[in-house]
């Protein structure tokens, strides 16, 4: 009945949904209604990246049920979660970005970042990259190149253009007149797509000369996922706004976007330039708080990139032409797209569970909580190589 109901009740977002009947999630498993187990190799698409049903987590969250949950929009009464959580964001991140905003998703994130940037640098253009993904609301969607998704949408926010993501000659384009470049760090739904060459150190260089901001989006590479504990440490360059999500609540929703304390206080001028009911809601920041504190304390940045080698080790057949990404931020890429859709689908039957990436049709995802075992990734990657 409730398969029905599901179809009846609840908007769609594909013709043909995976249909997963979830009963209960633990560590690296997901669990159906007759008991079945299925080992997850998604995380929730990144999101779960200490696990499902995570203790510290869970702890934090009941601590925080018992004091209060959302008692005022965000920004006008002290809430210990939140300040706790801005801190030790400020923390983690390079010195200077030390001022965080918290809202309730990665797409959020990405509008709060773009109307920062306009505000603070006075200026009308912002520049994005061809395949870039950055959420699905209307003002994220306007820095996303995908004409066959944006089309029915039209118009969206004037003023943005593209560059090709590591093409040199392109940066010509971002110019005194480019109030921002916003880049994902490693592109994710094109393919797990890596800078090259020092592209985004060209890119930051660029963004001085013409007085442009860099704003670089952590949503999917953010929280040890790279084996760093954000993606732009690989490349040696510091954004002036930076924008996370997904993991950062371990399992919970939220968004942020942090930058310098010059930058962030133009979002006061005028009044609540940028509002929020439930960003920064005591129950997720506790959540995120103790997420963070758990990815550092276990040194998941070194399991991600020791898990890596072992994946790469492993997961060799002809049908995988390469494996992308660092860390557990990984895709295969097979020969046809009709491979990866077979490998995804067929291996859901099989007790685990793979994706698909946005724009890359041949790309299978592996992204897996980072406190997966290496027992769990042999197993996953034994599935794999029996079905290919």
């Amino acid at each position: 009945m409730i398969e029905q109901n599901f179809i009846k009740y609840q908007a769609q977002t594909t013709p043909n949904p995976m249909g997963l009947k979830v009963s209960h999630a633990k560590g690296s498993y997901i669990y159906d209604a007759n008991g079945k187990a299925y080992l997850d190799f998604v995380a929730g698409v990144s999101a779960n990246v200490i696990g499902h049903q995570p203790q510290p987590v869970i702890n934090a969250i009941k601590q925080q049920l018992d004091r209060y949950m959302h008692v005022m929009v965000y920004g006008e009464f002290i809430q210990e979660p939140q300040v706790a959580l801005c801190q030790k964001l400020a923390k983690l991140l390079p010195e200077g970005l030390s001022v965080t905003y918290l809202v309730n998703s990665g797409t959020e994130a990405t509008e709060g970042a773009m109307k920062l940037a306009k505000l603070y640098t006075g200026k009308p253009q912002i520049i994005a990259a061809h395949r870039s993904y950055h959420g699905n609301t209307q003002g994220s969607m306007s820095v996303m190149d995908y004409p066959e998704r944006k089309q029915p949408f039209l118009p969206l926010i004037p003023g943005v253009s593209f560059i090709n993501f590591n093409n040199f000659d392109d940066l010509q384009k971002i110019t005194t007149q480019t109030a921002a470049v916003i880049l994902e760090t490693i592109q994710g739904g094109a393919g797990f797509i890596e800078p090259q060459n020092d592209y985004l150190k060209a890119v930051r260089k660029r963004c001085n000369e013409t007085g442009t901001l860099l704003i670089l989006d952590e949503i999917q590479t953010g929280f040890a996922r790279t084996g760093k504990m954000f993606g732009f440490e690989h490349y040696d360059v510091t954004p002036d706004i930076v924008i996370t999500g997904k993991a950062l609540g371990g399992g919970m929703p939220i968004g942020a976007f942090t930058s310098t304390p010059e930058i962030m206080k133009r979002l006061t001028n005028p009044a609540m330039g940028h509002i929020t009911t439930f960003g920064g809601h005591p129950v997720i920041a506790s959540a995120a708080l103790a997420t963070l504190n758990y990815i550092e304390e276990n040194k998941l940045s070194e399991e991600a990139l020791r898990k890596e080698q072992l994946i790469r080790k492993h997961l060799k057949h002809p049908k995988i032409k390469e494996i992308r990404g660092r860390g557990l931020m990984l895709a295969l890429i097979m020969e046809t797209p009709e491979q990866a859709n077979e490998l995804v689908l067929k291996a859901l039957d099989k007790g685990l569970i793979l994706f698909w990436l946005l724009y890359e049709k041949r790309a299978v995802r592996i992204t897996p909580p980072l406190t997966i075992s290496d027992d769990e990734l042999l197993k996953g990657i034994e599935i794999i190589l029996r079905m290919l």
